[in-house]
């Protein structure tokens, strides 16, 4: 669904709209899947990745709430963000982190956890030793650094400069 939602939606015949929203019957349709089967990995994905809500349309439509590799608007709003954020990582990437900073590679943003124990959950998802990262989040915004929030918590950013970055 990820892959779908956010990296190759022509890959399984999906158009996302400008906002990377696609009608729920073209979703379930191109991948092959139930209502069911959807509702059960919507309500039950730890990081409440997806979005499903009625268009002005009247057409039910899904999305991810970010991480998008492909063009899209999510209407997201500046908010001031908390004073640390984190960021769970391999600890082979650390080294370079410490130099360039936390960079958005091919997605749109970079990705803040509010707490440890989701940046940790993140971290692990390429496997090897995790590192949690604190950024300085408060601080990068007080020297003119934009924050957004996504609709399930998580905070992006463009970039994170090494200077707002420590470990632990």
């Amino acid at each position: 669904m990820s892959k779908a939602l956010r990296h190759e939606p022509g890959r399984v015949g999906l158009t996302l709209d400008e906002a990377g929203w696609v009608p729920v019957s073209d979703f379930l349709s191109a991948l092959g899947i139930d209502r069911a089967t959807l509702d059960a990995v919507v309500a039950g994905n730890d990081k409440q990745r997806f979005a499903v809500a009625v268009g002005p349309d009247g057409v039910e439509r899904i999305r991810a709430n970010q991480g998008h590799s492909v063009a899209v608007e999510l209407g997201l709003v500046a908010q001031a963000p908390p004073e640390v954020l984190f960021h769970g990582t391999n600890a082979a990437f650390l080294a370079s982190i410490q130099e360039t900073g936390l960079n958005k590679g091919g997605r749109h943003h970079v990705h803040l956890s509010p707490d440890t124990a989701t940046a940790r959950r993140v971290g692990t998802r390429r496997g090897g030793a995790v590192v949690i990262l604190t950024v300085a989040a408060g601080e990068m915004a007080r020297a003119g650094h934009v924050f957004y929030r996504s609709d399930n918590g998580v905070w992006l950013a463009d970039a994170v400069p090494p200077e707002f970055i420590s470990v632990g």
